[in-house]
């Protein structure tokens, strides 16, 4: 992967429905990758409006969606075992590992992942 390329946390993306301009200038040029948790949690996200279902809509289009594989169950695994984080994290951490980028987040609690490389954005 090149150093343009990010995995976006949920939390991030819900900051650019919400009209985070400093995100959006952040993210532009850059190459992103989405976990298919984060498609499923937004997809499945009760107070997105039409216009928000359609602005996710067109990101999930513009990014890549990785689904999960062996190499990403075993790192959840891993990840659960030496860290204190659910299920969900766990699955959209090991994938930014899994595709050696960084994951940028706003969950704190992500950032004392020591196997990550993490781009903790704080409002």
């Amino acid at each position: 992967m090149n150093g343009n390329s990010l995995l976006l946390d949920t939390n991030i993306i819900l900051y650019l429905l919400s009209g985070d301009q400093t995100i959006a200038d952040f993210l532009n040029n850059k190459s992103i990758f989405i976990s298919f948790v984060t498609e499923l949690e937004l997809l499945g996200y009760n107070d997105l409006t039409t216009k928000g279902r359609q602005i996710v809509e067109n990101l999930l289009e513009d990014s890549a969606i990785i689904d999960i594989n062996s190499e990403i169950k075993k790192l959840v695994i891993e990840l659960r075992n030496s860290n204190k984080i659910k299920l969900p994290d766990a699955i959209i951490a090991a994938t930014a590992f899994y595709l050696n980028i960084p994951l940028m987040t706003a969950d704190k609690r992500l950032s004392k992942v020591k196997e990550l490389n993490i781009l903790l954005f704080e409002k």
